[in-house]
C-alpha cells in the first residue's frame, strides 16, 4: 500500500523557488532543499523525481505567478509608455530585492539552459509571453495613434524584451534601482 504525501507540495514548491532563486541551483544541494523544506530526500524524490524536477517547478511556479502579475499589470495601464514605464520598473524592483538575486527565468537562462532542454522551454515560454503582451499593447497604442508607427509593433516589444532581459542581468550585477532608471528612460524613447 502506497504512503500518502505528508506534506504540501505546493508550498514546497514556493519554498524551494525562494531558494533557488536566492542561491541558484547549482549552488543548492539536495541537502540544502530537504532541510528548507523540512521533507526526507525519499519524499522529495517520489514527488518530484529529484532536484531537477523540484527546479523546473519551482520554475512553472515562477512563470505561474510572478511573471504572469506581471504581464496583467502590463494590460491594465491606461498608456503603452505608462505599461512599458511599470513592467520594467517593477521587474528591476522584483530583481534588485534581497541583495540582487535578479530574476529567475533570467538566472536560469544564464545557469541551466546549456544542460537542460525542458528549463530552456519553460524561460523560453515566459519570453515569448512578455514579448506577445508587450506586442498587443504596442499595436494597440499604434492603432490609437498613441506612439509613432515608425517600428513594427513586433519588433519593437522583441527589442524591450531583451532590453529587459539585460537590465536583469546588470540588476543582479549592480542591484540598485537608481542606477538603472536612466537606462530604462533610453529604452522608454524608443516608445514614441
Amino acid at each position: 500500500m502506497a504512503r500518502t504525501r505528508e506534506f504540501d507540495t505546493d508550498a514546497a514548491v514556493r519554498r524551494a523557488m525562494e531558494l533557488f532563486w536566492t542561491r541558484g541551483y547549482e549552488a543548492t544541494s539536495v541537502r540544502d532543499l530537504t532541510q528548507h523544506l523540512g521533507i526526507g530526500q525519499g519524499s522529495l524524490y517520489a514527488a518530484f523525481g529529484g532536484k531537477d524536477g523540484l527546479y523546473r517547478a519551482a520554475l512553472e511556479h515562477y512563470r505561474a505567478t510572478l511573471a504572469a502579475a506581471a504581464l496583467r499589470d502590463l494590460e491594465e495601464q491606461a498608456d503603452a509608455r505608462s505599461a512599458v514605464r511599470a513592467l520594467l520598473a517593477e521587474r528591476l524592483r522584483i530583481a534588485v530585492g534581497h541583495d540582487g538575486r535578479g530574476c529567475l527565468a533570467v538566472n536560469a537562462a544564464c545557469e541551466r539552459l546549456p544542460q537542460e532542454a525542458s528549463v530552456r522551454r519553460v524561460v523560453r515560454d515566459m519570453q515569448d509571453a512578455t514579448r506577445d503582451a508587450l506586442a498587443e499593447v504596442l499595436h494597440a497604442a499604434a492603432e490609437r495613434g498613441e506612439i509613432s508607427p515608425r517600428h513594427d509593433p513586433h519588433t519593437l516589444a522583441a527589442f524591450l524584451a531583451t532590453f529587459l532581459n539585460g537590465l536583469l542581468v546588470s540588476a543582479k550585477i549592480t542591484p540598485d534601482v537608481r542606477a538603472h532608471e536612466p537606462l530604462v528612460e533610453v529604452a522608454l524613447a524608443a516608445v514614441d
